[in-house]
């Protein structure tokens, strides 16, 4: 799983057949420690109705199409959460890149 911002929606009149009824999103993978821009944004299925700028739980191959409900759609990510709210502590980061040899 990811975390990503969702920055836009799609809309495709004329596509795949089995895409049919699914909400598609513009999403920014992000960095979940800092939450800059990961790399390229990518279209993700909206499973939920999440929305434009919210935080979203993504995830991607064959555990994005088990979340869109059928292993033949052709979708690379899906939206599976939207997040209310994380916390961590840096402080364990840091712990931790002390004691690397």
């Amino acid at each position: 799983m990811k975390i990503a911002k969702v920055i836009g929606n799609i809309w495709a009149t004329r596509k795949e057949e089995r895409l049919a009824g699914y909400k598609l999103l513009i999403v920014q993978p992000v960095n979940i420690l800092d939450g800059s821009p990961d790399r390229a944004p990518i279209v993700a299925a909206d499973m939920i109705g999440a929305g434009m700028g919210e935080t979203v739980i993504i995830v991607g191959g064959s555990s994005a199409r088990s979340a869109a409900g059928d292993m033949s759609v052709p979708v690379d990510a899906t939206v599976v959460g939207i997040v209310d709210d994380q916390e961590f502590d840096p402080g364990i980061l840091e712990e931790k890149e002390a004691v690397k040899p």
